[in-house]
């Protein structure tokens, strides 16, 4: 599936340039715009990131979150500062069709996490897994909006959640996010064939509609969309179109 994706800084629609803060571009158009465009274009599903949240969970922005649930999107997937039970069951309340996006409190509170896994359906978690590499090509953890280093391996990671339910994990290499330049084939390629039984959503550098042929073939279920979306390389009908005929 193409799932488009709708960052947001205060209530502004942005995309970050390989996870920068610094490097922020806003787009025109206010959130519900995009939403719509997306919507009207054939979306199934959109992928929303409530950056300000990911950044400082105090800061989350609960009141566009409530504008946004007042839409009938088909399927949403919302991450962004969810630390704790209380945002997750605030999110289903809002949105009982959701799926959350869980990051850095995979690092930072695993047993709670562990929990959810257990209260909610493991179908409506989504881990995801921001990596970049280092020099011995391990996939390191980055959390709190991809500003902090974790100690954690990708595969670690995964290990630890397989026998509780987990079926979905989106994964960003972070060098590539924001940037135009191709998605890291590689790397989905060798994480599906380690994890057949994970339903991978690819993030990061897409920006052709042969970059989602090459994605597909690699394996993953899902493709998030955002720069090539927002800045017209190709529409979500396209893109959907692509994916079909492969």
């Amino acid at each position: 599936m193409i799932i488009p994706a709708i960052d947001l800084i205060k209530g502004e629609v942005v995309r970050l340039h390989q996870g920068k803060f610094n490097l922020k571009r806003k787009y025109l158009y206010e959130p519900l715009f995009y939403i719509q465009k997306c919507l009207k274009e054939g979306a199934k599903k959109i992928h929303i990131v409530d950056l300000d949240g990911a950044k400082n969970p105090n800061k989350k922005q609960i009141n566009l979150l409530k504008e946004i649930s007042k839409y009938q999107i088909p399927s949403i997937q919302i991450g962004g500062g969810i630390r704790s039970q209380k945002d997750i069951d605030l999110i289903f309340d809002l949105i009982p069709n959701a799926q959350i996006i869980l990051g850095s409190s995979i690092i930072k509170d695993f047993k709670n996490v562990q929990k959810w896994f257990n209260l909610y359906n493991p179908h409506s978690i989504i881990l995801a897994l921001d990596i970049k590499f280092n020099k011995n090509y391990e996939k390191i953890i980055f959390i709190n909006g991809w500003q902090n280093k974790s100690n954690m391996i990708f595969e670690d990671i995964i290990e630890k959640f397989l026998n509780i339910g987990l079926k979905y994990v989106l994964c960003t290499d972070i060098s590539r996010d924001g940037t135009f330049l191709g998605p890291n084939i590689n790397l989905y390629t060798e994480i599906v064939k380690k994890y057949p039984e994970i339903f991978f959503q690819a993030s990061g550098g897409i920006s052709t509609l042969q970059d989602i042929l090459n994605l597909k073939n690699s394996g993953v279920k899902n493709i998030i969309i955002g720069r090539a979306f927002l800045e017209k390389k190709f529409t979500i009908k396209e893109a959907n179109l692509c994916w079909q005929k492969e």
